[in-house]
Order: structure tokens, then sequence, then C-alpha cells
């Protein structure tokens, strides 16, 4: 009995403890239920914050980026500005000419590290640059010429003016006299040119027109003819035109500067008036400048640039950069620029040049490329802008760019020893492909060496891209002693438009700027020819109008160079 008690106490003790761990792990079971919800929502609250970080780092990244990729734009314009302002300092403070002398006369020699050349290559090459050198040194110093005052010319007006010594009386004999001119001005001086023409009438039919009384109709009445006015139809004679015209075109001067002088002088006239005599003469003179053109592409040497000309754009209601295109013949000292709506493409030389055979010297512009192989064109480089290239490359690569620059004054050289000998065209040539060949098959063969040493994208590296690409070209003007070694006779016609195009900005169409460059064509012929263009467009625009009315006549005879012939011989 005692044991079946003892097992029922035990198996309530169980039980017991049974409900109570039962109660006790519903509770547990409650509490982590509660916690793990807690702990869901806790790690949901992260997950949505780790996403929205995960959002904002990418949004950093790419403006990182972006700033990045600005900052590298912000240093390449900054280097770009820099170059560019130490062109303008360059430009503007430092001497314009482009001949480089090395600091230490030593240092004239020629350095053939790496080329590939034969030894009597090398020979030939030491041996021109010798001599060149040796002729620079031994060249004697010209005497310096002390400045002397020139008299004054004999056909001017003289106005005396006697100064009285004080004091003098009938004791006094005068022995002699000083006498000392100075130059004096007035203003140009506007006058009215009167052209009188007296009627003549029969004396019978004079009287039977007094016995009328005026009725009879007046008959057999003479009077001279009009002579041709460069303008029908307007007060403005040629040397008012001829001073409006070189105003403008020679010495830069905006019509409305030169309205205002003729207003100070007493004439009063409307800008629209001036405006259609422009116009009018240039309609007048186009034919001659036709027939210019004519001249100057029927030659077998030109060279060839263009340069920019501001021009009104009514669309766009302001000034767009335009381009007038410029061509000399070098041998006849001709000249002429051409506007095509302001156009700088390919097909305006194509067309301007189409028909044309000969020797085309030109700079490094691409337009002119399509050249290279027309049968019956030679195209010609220009050595001074290959120099230029390397001058702006000295401050990045000294050692290479004064070794070209060198090698282009040695090139320079021959061309002076030429000048200073007064040589012929043959006799230049001969001297250039003795002297000057040699160094230019070497210099080719320097740049293909040097070119893996200069920085990708440097000065010196576009130097010598430039160079190289161009080298066939710039070699050539050995073939003839008439070629030029550079561009500049050209480049010189250029500046009176740019000096121009400073004083009255701009174009006010195209019409204008055809005007424009008829007119710098014929004065700057003038220029070329040292034809004083006053009294010559005087003279033309006096004497045009019967050329016109007359297709027998040639217009060529007007042309500045066959004036002064003519000029001279009246």
């Amino acid at each position: 009995m005692e044991n079946k008690a003892d097992k029922d106490t035990l198996i309530e003790t169980l039980l017991l403890e049974r409900d109570e761990l039962y109660q006790e792990l519903s509770k547990l079971r409650q509490s982590s239920g509660g916690a793990l919800e807690h702990y869901e929502t806790i790690i949901k609250d992260r997950d949505s914050k780790i996403r929205q970080l995960n959002g904002t780092v990418s949004q950093l990244d790419k403006k990182i980026k972006d700033l990045d990729d600005k900052i590298i734009n912000f240093e390449d314009k900054i280097r770009q500005l820099t170059d560019q302002l130490a062109w303008y300092r360059r430009k503007f403070w430092k001497a314009s000419s482009e001949k480089y002398i090395p600091q230490d006369p030593s240092q004239r020699r020629l350095d053939f590290d790496g080329l590939d050349i034969l030894p009597q290559e090398e020979v030939a090459i030491k041996e021109a640059a010798k001599e060149i050198i040796s002729y620079e040194r031994r060249k004697p110093e010209k005497e310096k010429k002390q400045p002397v005052r020139l008299p004054l010319p004999e056909d001017l007006r003289r106005e005396e003016e006697v100064i009285e010594p004080e004091g003098i009386d009938e004791n006094w004999i005068c022995i002699g006299e000083e006498v000392t001119e100075v130059l004096e001005h007035k203003p140009g001086e506007l006058y009215v040119r009167r052209i009188v023409r007296p009627k003549y009438a029969l004396r019978k039919d004079l009287q039977q027109l007094t016995e009328d009384g005026g009725e009879s109709e007046q008959k057999n009445v003479k009077i001279a003819m009009l002579p041709l006015l460069p303008l029908p139809r307007s007060n403005a004679g040629a040397s008012l035109l001829s001073e409006l015209l070189i105003g403008k075109y020679v010495y830069h001067l905006p019509f409305h500067r030169s309205i205002a002088m003729f207003k100070q002088a007493g004439v009063s006239i409307p800008a629209s008036t001036v405006n259609g005599w422009f116009t009018a003469s240039s309609d007048l003179l186009r034919a001659l400048y036709y027939r210019l053109k004519d001249i100057v592409l029927s030659s077998d040497y030109i060279q060839v640039d263009e340069s920019t000309v501001p021009v009104i754009n009514d669309e766009k209601h302001r000034a767009v950069k335009s381009y007038l295109w410029v061509v000399r013949s070098v041998m006849e000292k001709l000249m002429f620029f051409h506007y095509d709506k302001g156009s700088r493409a390919q097909k305006v030389v194509i067309e301007l040049l189409r028909n044309y055979q000969g020797a085309v010297q030109t700079d490094g512009y691409d337009a002119y490329s399509i050249y290279e192989n027309k049968k019956g064109v030679l195209l010609l480089g220009c050595w001074a802008h290959a120099r230029r290239k390397f001058t702006e490359a000295l401050k990045e690569d000294k050692s290479g760019a004064s070794y070209a620059l060198e090698q282009i004054g040695l090139l320079y050289g021959v061309e002076t020893m030429a000048d200073d000998q007064g040589l012929d065209y043959q006799q230049r040539a001969e001297l250039r492909s003795r002297l000057a060949y040699p160094i230019l098959c070497a210099f080719e063969k320097w740049i293909v060496n040097y070119y893996p040493k200069a920085i990708l994208q440097g000065r010196m590296y576009k130097a010598l891209t430039y160079t190289y690409a161009l080298f066939q070209r710039l070699s050539r003007y050995h073939l003839d002693g008439r070629y030029q070694i550079d561009n500049n006779l050209v480049e010189n016609d250029i500046r009176p438009l740019a000096l121009g195009r400073k004083n009255y900005l701009f174009c006010g169409n195209h019409d204008a700027a055809e005007n424009a460059a008829i007119m710098y064509s014929l004065l700057g012929c003038c220029k070329a020819c040292n034809v004083n263009p006053g009294l010559w467009l005087t003279d033309v625009l006096t004497r045009i109008p019967v050329y016109n009315n007359d297709y027998s006549r040639d217009l060529a005879e007007l042309l500045p160079h066959n004036w002064i012939k003519n000029h001279i011989s009246e």
C-alpha cells in the first residue's frame, strides 16, 4: 500500500512539473513569437535602409564619375588656355621674327644620331651644312648708313616767309641769306567741277524764232557731247570716288569717318549716297576684276591662301565668320581676292582652279590635298608654316625643336646665299640641289626617327606630324628657281584685309563682301606693282566707261602693271 501511495505521489509530482513546464513552454513560445516578429521587422527595416544606401551610393558614384569627367575636361581646357596664353604672350610681347639663332654658336652642327643614311650621304650633308655656315660667317657686314635728310621735291608749291632781323638801317648791307624749308600740310580740298557746254543756233533760225514770238520750234541747235562720267546720273567725280575707296581699302577708314571729314570741309553727304557710290563703282570695275582673274589663272605659278572676313547674316541677325580666298601670280606680281558666299569648303577651290595648270603653293590646309594627284598641277608647301610649328614647340621640347629649327635655318641660309650673289633662277635651282636637297633628305629621316620620342598630342608631336605629312610638297621648291621657299608673298597680300576688318568690323551682306574683294584685288595689284593707287584709280574710273562701251579694247591695258608702262611712256 505504501508503495502504491508513493507511486501516486510521484506521478502527481511529475504531472505538476509537466504542467509547469508546459506553461513555461507556452510562455516561451508566446514570448519567442513576438521576438521573431520584432526581429523580422528589424531585418526588413535594415534591408530597406541597405537598399536606400545602395541607391545613394550609386548616385554618389555617378556624381563622382561626372565630377571626374568634368575635372578631366577642366584640365584639358586649362591646358588649352595655357597654351593659348603662352602663344599670345609670344605673339604680342616677343619679337615677331621666326628666325631661330642658337644661344651657343658651337651648337650649329648636324647631329646624325639614329639616322638611317649612307656614309656618302652623311659626307654630302655635312659638306653642304659646312658651306652654308662658313658663308654666313665670312659674309661681310653691311655698313650702317647714317640717315640723310632728303631735299624736298622742287615741284611743291612754296610759300615764302621773310624774317628781317631787328635794328637794321641804311648802314647794313645784305650779304646773303639762310634758307630753311619746312614741309607743311593742308587738309584735302573739295571743289566743284563745272562742265559748261555752250549751245549754238543758226542766226537765221534764231531770227525766225524772234519774229514768230517764240512760237516756232527751234532747230539746228548744236551743243557738245557730255563727257562720259564714271557714274551716270550722279554728281560724284572720279577723284572723289577714288578718295573714298582709297581711304577705306588702302588706309582702312570706314565710310562714316570719310563722311565726317567731308562734313568738316563743309560738304554733307548722306551715308546711303556713299554706299550707293561704292556699289556702282564696284559694278563699274567688275569687268576689269574678271580680266585680272583670267590673267592670274593663266600663269604657271601661283600662291593661294584664305582669310576670314565677318559678314552680317540676316537670318542669325549677327556677323558670322566668312572667308575670302586670295590667289597671287608670283612672276607677274598680280593677285586677286575671291568670295563665294563666305565658304572655305574644298568645293570653292576646286571650282576656282578648275582649269588651272601649273604650280600651286599653299599652306597645310587639307582642302588643297586634292591637287596632289591632279595631272598638270604641282603642289608646293610652305616652310614658314612648318617653322612656326617648331617655334611653338620650343617650350615643350627644346632639344628636338631647336634641331628642327636649325635645319630649317640652313635651308633659308641657301636662299640668303642666292639673294646675296644675285643668282638667276637656273643658278638658284642648281644651288638648292647641291646644298639644300641633302639637308632635306636628312631632315626627313630625322623626323621619322624622332617621331616616337615626342609626347603624344603635344606641340612637338603636332609639328612633326604636320611637317612629315607635307614633306613631299615642302621639298619640291628646289625643282625650279622661280619657286619660293614659303608662302609669305600671298600672306602679305592678306594683311590689308586683316587691318581693314579691325576698323570697319564687318561687311553688310554677301554682295558687299564681293565688292570688297574687287577693291582689295585691284588696289592690291597697285601695291605689288608699286603704283600710286590714287592716281591709278582716278584715271581708271575716268577711262573705264569708254572701255566698257567698246569691246574691241582690252581691259588688261588698265591693270596697274600695264598702266604704269603707258603712264611712264606718256
